[in-house]
């Protein structure tokens, strides 16, 4: 078992990794975060910004009856990746990597955060 800290120093030794943040989806406050980008974006913002999208997301799944959580949504961008993973033992609880798309491998950024999910003590 992994605490905060520790989980977040983790995700931003995954190849690539730039920004890292645990956010709370029922407020969209920062719970801890590491990076950001050499100061090009504000890590509180970004998760007040991704709760929203997150929120979102559910209510469409819902308003379409679909019976599925969301295991993770990718954000691509001309550089970089953004994916934001609602942890399955917290769902109101989720993580949020941004990866230098260069220099990140996605698939293997996606199961090293699941394993790091899993080892996290909230």
């Amino acid at each position: 078992m992994s605490t905060v800290p520790a989980s977040l120093d983790a995700l931003m030794h995954i190849e690539g990794a730039r920004a890292v943040a645990l956010v709370d989806s029922g407020t969209g406050m920062l719970l801890g975060g590491l990076g950001g980008l050499g100061g090009q974006f504000d890590l509180e913002a970004a998760a007040a910004g991704n709760t929203e999208l997150l929120r979102a997301k559910a209510r469409t799944a819902r308003a379409l009856g679909l019976p599925d959580a969301i295991d993770d949504v990718l954000i691509t961008m001309t550089s970089q990746f953004h994916i934001l993973i609602p942890m399955r033992r917290a769902p109101d609880v989720f993580i949020y990597l941004v990866l230098d798309r260069d220099r990140a491998n996605l698939a293997m950024a996606r199961l090293k955060t699941r394993e790091i999910e899993k080892q996290l003590i909230l």
